[in-house]
């Protein structure tokens, strides 16, 4: 036990070795923000199941939910690169963390709709702030050897906030009013998370582009461990001696094939929400319950599966991006994704699920509303039926008249022939064994090649391929796209599975899985072991032509605009 405990210590201590402690510690710090964003996506997903029965949620309210905070995000996203470019990067995670905290508080006291929306928006604007700040800020402090393993570390954490997420969702599955609880774990992190960033340094570059260049030295030479930080120094000046003349509609000219760079960035970030990632993430126990597991329980912790399996997904990716590159991982995922959404498209067409009686609120009127069978009453007729119920029971009781007794008794018969027909009918529908485990399966194995591929590594490339002086808007763009996709698929997933099928929805992931591969392989630029700089100088081709091939290192074809 000790000597594998030793070889552990050993194996992370040579994969941090180059960092330098300082260096580790506070990407380490920064990445906290990944674990907050992670929780946040994480949580709704056992969340909405207590909430839609609290609220009475209709399918409509629970997809206003979920994407409320994909709204805020967007709305962070649009105006978040300016500050980060003019504030700071620590300054701006410090901001996000601190309205994360603001957003939880708002939710918890109150049991409102409207309120719980407010909540969510506010939540939303802190994790799309913190998700562009805490990348550029980590890749802006790293060594170049070590870039990817300290910018794919934000992205471990995000996995592992959503594991923890989902582990809180089967804690509190049972717990009444356990969503309150849910909500409030985040908030004594997020201040402990605010109150660290305030004694870390500045990103060095930052400090190179506001002309503050003795601390920018300092800065280094705390972060590298050493006591001569001129020749690095002098490498970011140089970069960024243009580069900070940057405006931001510089982002869609031909200078410096800047277009070229936003329209591969813009299109990495559309593949990684049309492949269909994020609605599992958000709808993962309501997708569950739909396979068969039946039970808010249930569900839960089945989805926490689904987050162990990005956890031990995202390791690897982490650890040996700097050895394999961003773009082997990239088409290794999308590859694996494809086949899984196909083998998950072909058992759930097996699988008969009227996706809105599970989203539903399943009080006693909606358990019997709209069920197949001999048995069908309209939603008025139930109601009414209900009506006739209680006001027999009361009269039976207080009066006791024969005629009313004989009534209730008729009305009492009537519902009971109604349960039992309906209970039938829940088990002549309930999914195969095989199929519900073979499901979830193969959703596993959809969720790890997301974990390996597009999850991480789409976030490392975007830090990579654009210039330190507009670097903050071209995130902020990027994730505004991001969000904003994620907006417009998360508010109609449950109508528009509704209406197609869960099978077809994960054909249309398939074929979009095959396009992010073909992508990947034509456009996406290898940056293994190039710093920053490097990587801005040679994007930047001879002639200002969008045809010109961007990197080629060794007399290979690694990719083009």
């Amino acid at each position: 036990m000790l000597q594998k405990f030793l070889f552990q210590v050993f194996v992370f201590y040579s994969l941090i070795s180059g960092c330098g402690t300082f260096t580790f510690l506070s990407s380490a710090i920064a990445a906290v923000s990944g674990l907050l964003m992670g929780y946040e996506l994480g949580l709704i997903s056992g969340a909405l199941l207590q909430m839609s029965s609290i609220l009475a949620l209709s399918c409509k309210e629970q997809e206003v939910i979920v994407s409320s905070l994909l709204f805020g995000a967007l709305f962070a996203s649009l105006t978040g690169g300016f500050l980060i470019d003019r504030f700071g990067r620590r300054l701006s995670i410090i901001i996000a963390s601190s309205l994360l905290v603001v957003g939880s508080l708002i939710v918890l006291p109150y049991e409102s709709y409207e309120i719980l929306i407010v909540g969510r928006i506010a939540i939303g604007v802190s994790i799309s702030l913190s998700s562009i700040a805490t990348c550029v800020y980590i890749a802006e402090i790293a060594p170049q050897h070590r870039r990817g393993l300290l910018v794919s570390l934000n992205e471990l954490m995000i996995v592992i906030g959503i594991l923890v997420a989902y582990i809180s969702n089967y804690a509190f599955a049972s717990v009444s009013h356990g969503w309150k609880y849910m909500f409030g774990l985040v908030i004594p992190l997020g201040a402990l998370q605010a109150l660290a960033m305030y004694f870390l340094p500045p990103s060095p570059r930052f400090l190179v582009m506001k002309d503050n260049d003795e601390a920018a030295r300092k800065v280094l030479e705390r972060l590298r461990e050493t006591s001569d930080a001129t020749k690095e120094l002098t490498v970011i000046k140089s970069s960024l001696k243009d580069e900070h003349q940057y405006s931001f509609l510089d982002l869609f000219r031909s200078k410096n094939n800047m277009r070229a760079r936003v329209l591969v960035g813009l299109t990495l970030v559309f593949f990684v929400q049309t492949t269909g990632q994020p609605n599992i993430l958000f709808y993962a126990s309501t997708v569950l319950k739909s396979v068969g597991f039946q039970s808010n329980e249930a569900a839960s912790l089945a989805s926490t599966g689904v987050g162990v399996v990005k956890v031990v997904s995202t390791v690897p990716a982490t650890f040996f991006v700097d050895q394999v590159g961003s773009k082997t991982f990239l088409c290794i995922g999308s590859s694996i994704m494809a086949v899984s959404l196909v083998t998950m498209g072909l058992v759930t067409r097996n699988i008969h699920v009227n996706f809105t009686k599970v989203c539903r609120s399943q009080s006693p009127e909606d358990f019997f509303v709209q069920r197949p069978g001999n048995f069908t009453v309209t939603n008025g007729s139930f109601k009414d039926l209900f009506v006739s119920i209680a006001s027999t029971e009361r009269l039976s009781f207080d009066v006791q008249s024969p005629d009313v007794a004989r009534t209730g008794e008729l009305n009492r018969t009537a519902l009971a022939g109604a349960k039992s027909t309906a209970g039938s009918h829940m088990e002549s529908g309930e999914v195969p064994v095989v199929l519900k485990w073979l499901s979830l399966a193969s959703l596993l194995v959809y969720v790890a090649a997301f974990s390996i591929g597009l999850g991480p590594m789409s976030w490392l490339v975007l830090s990579e391929i654009f210039p330190g002086g507009i670097r903050g808007r071209a995130m902020a763009l990027t994730s505004s796209m991001n969000w904003g996709i994620n907006l417009l698929i998360s508010l109609t997933f449950l109508t528009v599975t509704e209406l197609i099928g869960l099978s077809w929805v994960c054909f249309i992931y398939t074929i979009m899985s095959l396009a992010s591969l073909a992508f990947v392989i034509v456009f996406i630029p290898e940056t293994k072991g190039c710093s920053l700089e490097q990587i801005s100088m040679e994007l930047v081709p001879e002639a200002q032509s969008p045809a010109v091939p961007l990197i080629e290192k060794k007399g290979s074809y690694v990719g083009k605009i």
